[in-house]
């Protein structure tokens, strides 16, 4: 009851905080940005590490650049989903620019239906919000359900306020099913680490062995709608680009993980590219790549 009460009071912080402007909710990232960074140093570990075997071949000094950047980016991004909550459509169409929509509509307006890969890079939150208010079609995102059920319910309301059918993971395949009617966008966040067991697929991303989630794949293969990459870039502060990118316009005659390695390809240039606005302080190499025995057993058992 009482972490209740506590959840309650934060939701109610946050969603005042969320009416001030934007160019003041950014002096309260740079103050951020102090605390988090040089004061409590929150998963600065995980970060310097995450970057040091991704780029080993930059010097310490280049990491470190690259490392305060990141966590300069991480407090406005903070922010910047603290004002989803209050955020216009005419806001979020100013800040949210979408490149090659054509390619999409042409499938939309057909009566086809799209899937796209996101990832955790640049703000995705905005990005998935400003899909439901640029395409014609319905948008399904795929989500991970928060821990705390009050957070989790504040968080369900922000992203789906401009039309966005929000949808749990588990929930995926049902949703589909239920929708196939409709001519629809789903949304798969394809840079997250699959869980140990269902690690298959695995290739060199960023220097290192990697798992790569399979669930976009499976689902376009079965379904055979074509994909296009969100490919995101940051423009200045709190302004996006979002290039829509195809990765397989016919699953049908692709290969076994062909769709897979070539989203991993693409978020690997955009990283190259701007590293620090990926999202560096989750654990994504925390699985390590099994045996060969081990590995030809889990994969027997997944058939």
């Amino acid at each position: 009851m009482l972490r209740k009460g506590f959840s309650q009071l934060g939701i109610f912080l946050l969603t005042s905080i969320s009416f001030l402007p934007l160019f003041v909710l950014y002096r309260v990232a740079d103050v951020l940005y102090l605390l988090v960074y040089h004061v409590f140093g929150y998963r600065k570990k995980v970060v310097r590490e995450n970057l040091s075997k991704s780029f080993p071949d930059k010097s310490p000094a280049e990491i470190k650049v690259i490392e305060k950047t990141f966590f300069r980016y991480l407090a406005s991004l903070v922010i910047e989903i603290v004002k989803m909550k209050s955020i216009s459509k005419s806001q979020l169409h100013k800040r949210v620019k979408f490149k090659n929509v054509d390619l999409v509509e042409a499938y939309l307006k057909n009566k086809e239906s799209v899937l796209f890969c996101s990832s955790h890079y640049g703000n995705y939150e905005w990005v998935c919000m400003a899909i439901g208010l640029t395409f014609s079609g319905e948008h399904f995102p795929i989500y991970k359900p928060l821990t705390s059920e009050p957070f989790d319910h504040w968080f369900l309301k922000m992203r789906s306020k401009f039309g966005n059918h929000m949808v749990s993971m588990r929930q995926t395949l049902r949703a589909i099913q239920a929708n196939k009617q409709l001519t629809s966008m789903f949304t798969f966040g394809s840079d997250q680490a699959p869980p140990k067991e269902e690690s298959i697929y695995w290739t060199t991303f960023l220097n290192q062995e990697t798992s790569i989630q399979l669930g976009i794949e499976k689902i376009a293969k079965k379904t055979n709608r074509p994909v296009f990459y969100l490919k995101t870039s940051y423009v200045k502060r709190g302004y996006y680009e979002v290039d829509c990118v195809p990765v397989c316009l016919d699953p049908s005659k692709t290969v076994e993980f062909e769709i897979a390695e070539h989203q991993a390809r693409i978020l690997e240039d955009m990283i190259n590219v701007e590293p620090a606005y990926w999202l560096w302080s989750h654990r994504r190499w925390k699985h390590k790549r099994p045996l060969p025995q081990e590995e030809s057993r889990r994969t027997a058992d997944m058939v």
